[in-house]
């Protein structure tokens, strides 16, 4: 019997303890991250929001730029999913105009007598997928007519402007310049607080009264004076790189503090005293070795300063001093909800907030989750 017992001895490594033996780090916290459910659910809405954002044109239903002054203020629509036998028919009723004599405003009603049945992948304004490919068809329509006169899911603004096509193109250029704003804060962060860290003696002297002297600089005075140093003949294109690249050299400051601090700690370890004997040049010292060793506070860093970008161009474009139209943001948008006239008679201009609202929450939550499964220590 003790010999059936000793053939049988358990093992000493499990199957799961050698699987995640073996594994890396970036699937360790692949597996960890699974478990946290709001940083999924969270990764997954900033997901879709960039695939709006890779999509506008498409997501469009009108030209966000085409104007009509009868078609001022209308309301958003409703869509009725079923006809009247029963059907699944997705449609909505044609509006029809009068003047009010009492308050002499426009004031629109549907016309059930007058159906227009939505359609798929239909036909509308020409623009370039991708930047590459020229095409004129969207995801959503209507059956008969043009949709200029028929369908408005989220209303119109004073000049007539479709709300849902114009929020489509300010969710590219909100998120793009976050995206790229972090980028290059990233880059001058690990960089300069790395030189910094590593070095040390006047080089971090120098680089830490800079950083000193851009964070003593009041924000709205510094964002005043760089909005009125931009040229007003710049095209739209400009101002956008402009915006993007004033951002990030203000933004890197935090992230820079925070990787000096690290390079100090890790900076007399016996990994980076190896890699100085065997000829590693200081740039791949700090990229290839002592970066990756603090990855859960870059990602941490970097999960507070998407929705910080985002709520920069937002704040600056809506103040007037960022992107200005015929550009299209979600701050621009928001300058037409800040007048109370315009507020009180079309409440859904403040629609745009919604989505700023959850892609922040969603890019925090998101970076908590991944801070929790890259910290090798949690």
């Amino acid at each position: 019997m003790s010999g059936a017992v000793a053939d049988q001895a358990v093992p000493l490594v499990t199957a799961a303890e050698e699987k995640i033996a073996i594994a890396s780090q970036l699937q360790l916290t692949w597996w960890r991250l699974r478990r946290h459910r709001l940083a999924v659910a969270s990764g997954v809405l900033v997901i879709l929001f960039y695939l709006v954002a890779v999509f506008a044109d498409f997501l469009a239903i009108t030209s966000p730029h085409a104007t009509n002054s009868a078609r001022s203020y209308i309301p958003p629509q409703t869509i009725h999913w079923f006809d009247e036998d029963g059907s699944f028919k997705p449609h909505v009723y044609a509006l029809k105009g009068r003047r009010d004599m009492r308050t002499f405003k426009l004031v629109y009603a549907p016309d059930p007598s007058d159906k227009r049945y939505l359609a798929w992948f239909v036909e509308g304004y020409g623009y370039e997928l991708f930047g590459l490919i020229a095409t004129k068809r969207h995801l959503l329509g209507i059956d008969r007519g043009v949709p200029e006169d028929a369908l408005f899911l989220l209303g119109t603004d004073q000049l007539g402007r479709d709300v849902w096509s114009r929020l489509m193109l300010a969710t590219r250029t909100s998120l793009t310049i976050g995206l790229v704003g972090v980028a290059l804060s990233l880059f001058l962060g690990v960089l300069l607080g790395g030189i910094s860290g590593l070095y040390g003696g006047a080089i971090d002297t120098v680089i830490q009264r800079i950083i000193e002297v851009l964070r003593s600089i009041p924000t709205i005075p510094l964002w005043m004076g760089l909005a009125a140093a931009l040229p007003n003949d710049w095209s739209v294109i400009q101002v956008y790189m402009a915006i993007t690249v004033i951002i990030s050299l203000i933004g890197w400051t935090e992230l820079a503090r925070v990787v000096r601090g690290r390079f100090l700690a890790l900076r007399e370890e016996d990994f980076v005293t190896a890699a100085e004997l065997a000829g590693a040049s200081r740039l791949r010292i700090i990229f290839r070795h002592m970066v990756p060793s603090f990855m859960s506070h870059i990602i941490a860093a970097i999960s507070l300063a998407l929705p910080a970008m985002i709520i920069s161009e937002t704040t600056l474009s809506f103040l007037g001093l960022g992107l200005r139209p015929p550009a299209i943001s979600w701050g621009v948008l928001l300058q037409d909800a800040q007048d109370i006239q315009a507020l009180a008679l079309a409440p859904w201009l403040l629609v745009v907030a919604v989505p700023v609202i959850v892609v922040i929450l969603a890019f925090n939550f998101l970076g908590d989750g991944l801070r929790d499964a890259a910290d090798p220590y949690g």
